[in-house]
């Protein structure tokens, strides 16, 4: 199965924000949207990604100063992306790996979607039903 396959499930919407946004700002975005990290762009493309925890952590360092900090602050620069051709197992092993709850699809140099670790556990239990499935039909028939 490929990330495709995802997107065309969830849909290709991304919550981005500028690397000038303050993080209040950010703040607004992922409550607004109920989500846990949000993709930095400029004109150039995916500059960056920054998650809630990324907020905590500098809230605990710095305090409530954070919330006027710009996004360029606290956002993590080397974002690791895949494409929509990569397979749902290569990306949950990569996201296994480098510990990372949220990837950027990138076709082309254009931001494609986004996928989470959320998303790829849906579709492995789905993989399981389907298996399932045509196991137990596999047993009935004989």
């Amino acid at each position: 199965m490929k990330i495709a396959d995802i997107l065309n499930h969830k849909g290709t919407a991304v919550a981005t924000v500028t690397p000038d946004a303050t993080v209040a700002e950010l703040l607004d975005v992922l409550s607004d949207q109920n989500i846990g990290a949000v993709v930095v762009t400029d004109r150039s493309g995916v500059v960056g990604i920054v998650s809630e925890r990324d907020v905590v952590r500098r809230l605990h360092d710095r305090g409530a100063a954070i919330l006027d900090a710009k996004v360029a602050e606290i956002m993590t620069t080397s974002v690791v992306v895949c494409s929509s051709f990569d397979t749902v197992d290569s990306l949950a092993e990569t996201m296994t790996e480098r510990h990372i709850r949220h990837m950027p699809v990138v076709d082309d140099g254009a931001l494609a979607g986004i996928v989470s670790i959320g998303d790829v556990v849906k579709n492995r239990i789905a993989q399981l039903e389907d298996d399932r499935g045509y196991l137990e039909a596999y047993i009935q028939q004989g």
